[in-house]
Order: C-alpha cells, then structure tokens, then sequence
C-alpha cells in the first residue's frame, strides 16, 4: 500500500524521496517502546542494531532526520489517511489469524493528557485568536471545525481551553487532577482483544459515547463486523445509545444509567408499575399518572398526578412532601432500556462484565508498557494519528505473539 501511494506521488526531480515504509517502521519502534522524542528515536534507530533490522536498514544507511518526520506527518500522512489505512489492514491480519470471532465487542475510552498546561486555561471569550501564537495548526483546526451535527444535542460551551490546544477538554474524570486531555476509544473483539477500531475524541463522557456508535458503524462497513453483544460499562447506558444500540440488533450488556433511586425514604419511581396499553403510571395507592405527550429537552415525558389526588391521598408525606403532586420522568427509550435491565444478572451477563477487563487492560498497558501517558501532538488531527499509531503496535503484538508463541522455560543442562 504504502508503495503504491510512493509510486503514485513521488516526483522524478529533486532529491530523492525518503521511503514512506521506513517513516513508518521507526514510527512503530517509537511507539513500541516508548520513544516518544523523535529526535531521541532517530539516535536510537541509528545505534540499535535490532531497531535497523526491523527498519531495513543496512549497516551504511542514513536514519532520516528528525524533522522529517513533521513533515510527513502534517502532509501526506494525514492528508492521504495512510495510518488509518495501516490500521484496517493490520485488523484484516489479526482476522486472517482467526484472532477475531466478531461475537462479542467491548468498548471503553480512557483519558491522555493533552500537550498543554493546566495552568494557563481560559474562557472561550478571553482569548484573542488573532494573536501571532494563536497562529498554529492546532487553533486552525479548532476554529474550522463544523458545527456539531447532532440537532437533539443541548449542549454548554466549556468553561475553560486551552490557548495552545483548544480541542482537547477540560477534565477531572477517573479521580485524576484537572487538566486538558483527549478520550482515547477503543471498540475491541473480546476473543484475543484485538482492537478493531479507535477514535480520539475530547475527553467528555457525551463524545465518547457518540464515538463508540461511530465505530460500530465504521466497523460494519469497512471490516464486515457486527457483533451479537456490546459490553459497555454505566457510562453507555444512555436511553438513547441503548435505543439505537437495540434498534441495530445488538445485545446490549451494559447498566443502565439510572438515578431514579430516591435516598431520603421517599417512593422511588420503581414503586410505580407502569400500564403500557393505557400509557400511565399507578402509584402504589392507585392514583393514575398521565403525561400530555410532550417530550423534553432530556428527552423524557413527564407522567404527572392531579394535585386533587394528591392531596387526599395518604401516602403523600412519604410519596411527594414537598411538591404539590408527583410526578416521574420516562425516558422516550425506556422499553430498550428495560431490555437492558432485564439482562442484568444473568449468566452471559456476568460473563460478560468479567471479560470487559480485557479492554481496560489495553489502556493500562498502553499507559505502563508504553509509556504512552500524554500527548506529543496537538488538535484533533493529532490524537487521532497518535491513537491510531497506538493501536497499530498493541495489535502487532497481540499478532506477533500468536504467530510466533514464545518458547517455554526449559532448563539447560551443561555437560561437563
């Protein structure tokens, strides 16, 4: 592939070009082991003798420089999508291995600082994108970028960015201190937990959702996958993922986001059944619940009794106390959540939950065997190579480990 597209757009003036398979073998070195300096790569590939056999270079060969790399990354790697490209075949592999089964995904994303301070985040309406620094590739790409098209999406603009890198988000998820960072998602098979996709998003639990519905998608129609069930953990137990998840087929083995529950002693919403025929609430006194069929903007109907009810009813200290009447919100998708909560609890269920560690171990690797904790490049465009640059090499192991099994601890005997 990487020829081809040599062939195709390299000139026959000039200096001569530099090999777009190398670029991308030191690349992979780089990331297999760390090296996240590219300067620091290039020495490296220049001493190690094991780093010049996997690059094909002979003992006299010239490393490129360092600042190539830049180069080719800003053009025409990411111009022409040749490491997404990498990145299906190098899946098409691991599928011709029989490492994918394609019966059950698993989707997570985990956090990676962005290359910016924490310290220095402002307001969206106190920076002056004029500046001379504000003149970077990644501001240009913040300032372009469509509009969200998503029309049901009421979403606030965030409170703080960063001057530097203004599409990475404002975020304190997994207990970690604030700071700028981008979700790195990732859809894997469960069987050999091969990744079959990865999308970079910034680090906001709503992207990250609407990611894993992107590479579902994306994965059915580049790689023919569709998996029978989705493990997932509370974070994708929206109403609407699990609407569209169950509409598409797929079994979802995910909990369900709830926060029904009351903790004060009052009647939860669990106490009231639910008459579909007749589409009301009955409170465990009787009283009908109904709702006027408008929809909200969290998407919910409201099901509300009358305060003449209410008010004569004794359950009311323990059902609405401090409200005229009662009142309960129905997501527009609760019978597909009601799907998933049936399957809770169930063996494929459990079975389910325990092989969903296979993709969090995937980011602890990522982040202990590779070092790979915080970003080098900035924008979105910039994630997504260094995401996708990650999941090339952890899938590359997973192949190289299944095809060439490390031999077993035998012990030597020395013969006197």
């Amino acid at each position: 592939m990487l020829h081809y597209r040599r062939r195709r757009s390299g000139s026959e003036i000039g200096r001569p070009s530099i090999d777009p398979e190398l670029l991308i073998r030191m690349l992979v070195v780089g990331y297999c082991y760390g090296i996240r300096s590219e300067r620091k790569l290039c020495e490296e590939v220049e001493l190690h003798l094991a780093y010049r056999w996997f690059c094909r270079l002979d003992l006299e060969a010239e490393v490129p420089d360092h600042s190539t790399f830049s180069v080719n990354r800003h053009g025409r790697f990411r111009d022409g999508d040749v490491l997404r490209e990498l990145f299906e075949a190098v899946v098409r592999a691991c599928m011709d291995a029989g490492l994918v089964r394609g019966e059950g995904f698993a989707v997570d994303a985990s956090v990676i600082e962005a290359d910016a301070s924490r310290y220095h985040g402002k307001a969206p309406g106190e920076i002056d994108w004029s500046l001379p620094e504000c003149q970077t590739r990644a501001v240009a790409e913040f300032l372009g970028a469509p509009d969200d098209e998503d029309p049901d999406t009421d979403r606030k603009l965030p409170k703080v960015i960063s001057s530097v890198d203004p599409c990475s988000a404002w975020t304190a998820k997994a207990n970690k201190r604030v700071q700028f960072g981008y979700g790195l998602n990732y859809l894997i098979d469960i069987k050999c937990a091969v990744i079959v996709d990865v999308e970079a998003t910034p680090a906001r639990t709503y992207d990250e959702v609407r990611a894993a519905r992107t590479m579902l998608e994306r994965t059915e129609a580049t790689l023919a996958l569709k998996p029978h069930r989705l493990v997932a953990d509370t974070a994708y137990g929206t109403g609407k993922f699990l609407g569209w998840l169950v509409g598409t087929g797929v079994t979802p083995h995910i909990p369900v986001w709830d926060k029904s529950q009351r903790e004060d002693g009052t009647l939860s919403r669990s106490d009231f059944t639910f008459d579909k025929e007749r589409n009301v609430y009955v409170c465990p006194a009787g009283q009908l619940l109904k709702t006027t069929g408008r929809v909200g903007a969290d998407h919910t109907l409201k099901y509300r009794a009358s305060k003449r009810a209410c008010d004569r009813c004794p359950l009311k200290p323990r059902c609405c106390p401090k409200t005229p009447s009662r009142d309960i919100p129905r997501d527009v998708h609760e019978e597909e959540r009601d799907v998933a909560r049936a399957l809770m609890g169930t063996p494929e269920y459990d079975k389910s939950r325990d092989e969903r560690k296979k993709v969090e171990m995937r980011f602890a690797h990522l982040k202990t065997h590779h070092r790979f904790e915080r970003m080098r490049l900035r924008g979105l465009s910039g994630a997504r190579d260094e995401f996708h640059l990650a999941a090339i090499v952890q899938n590359l192991k997973t192949l190289a480990g299944y095809l060439w099994p490390s031999a077993p601890n035998v012990p030597v005997v020395c013969v006197a």
